[in-house]
């Protein structure tokens, strides 16, 4: 299913940034909730003061993948999400495997965001002892010493990694050996891998460093 990937980012040629993607991210999460409310049409404007960008930025955000709505018009919410849905990604279903079956990587189970957008945990590794062979959300947790043929007989399209820094990088470069192509890394360390494998890093305690230095900013402390 990783072919999905690798095929999308052929379409629009690797050249779309990071960060209009975390902002198609935000305008798909913003046209659900309008959805909910049975709302029809939403304007660029509209779209932008609710994420916070100008109305130009929304436009020039849509313009990477065709032309949407119409000029007078504004934009068709369900139909725009459900474009915005394709270029995600997220029309179809993608499995994960999870490394490291401990407190955050048992907080990510049951993390239901996960399940709602169709990534779907299909197999969980840990190599405590006492781990093995217990249940979660139905899987059983497989020896990591197994890692290459559990992810190749699962199937893996995404691998979340939350393990302890110092088995991270072990982890990850299992990983690659077994063919894996993206990676979430909730380990607090950056991970090295070839350029043809994603990572995308989610440290907490550099968000809260973020915060610590915003907060520090505004009081005017040196």
């Amino acid at each position: 299913m990783i072919t999905g990937l690798g095929e999308m980012a052929n379409r629009y040629n690797q050249k779309i940034a990071d960060a209009t993607i975390g902002r198609l991210s935000r305008y798909y999460r913003t046209l659900k909730h309008l959805e909910s409310y049975d709302i029809e049409t939403v304007s660029s404007e509209e779209l932008a003061k609710r994420n916070n960008v100008t109305s130009a930025q929304v436009r020039k955000d849509f313009s990477f993948f065709g032309a949407f709505g119409r000029r007078g018009l504004g934009y068709n919410v369900s139909e725009l999400r459900r474009q915005i849905e394709k270029i995600l990604g997220l029309d179809q279903e993608w499995h994960l495997a999870l490394v490291g079956v401990g407190n955050i990587g048992k907080a990510l189970l049951n993390f239901r965001q996960f399940e709602e957008h169709n990534f779907k945990f299909r197999l969980l590794l840990d190599s405590d002892p006492e781990k093995i062979g217990k249940r979660f959300i139905g899987l059983e947790v497989r020896n990591l010493e197994n890692l290459n043929e559990e992810v190749r007989k699962g199937h893996v399209d995404i691998v979340v990694i939350a393990v302890p820094a110092e088995a991270a990088q072990k982890v990850a470069d299992d990983l690659v050996k077994a063919g894996v192509k993206a990676i979430l890394n909730f380990a607090p360390t950056s991970l090295m891998v070839p350029p043809d494998v994603t990572v995308r890093n989610q440290n907490i305690v550099i968000e809260i460093e973020r915060l610590s230095f915003a907060l520090t900013q505004a009081s005017g402390k040196p």
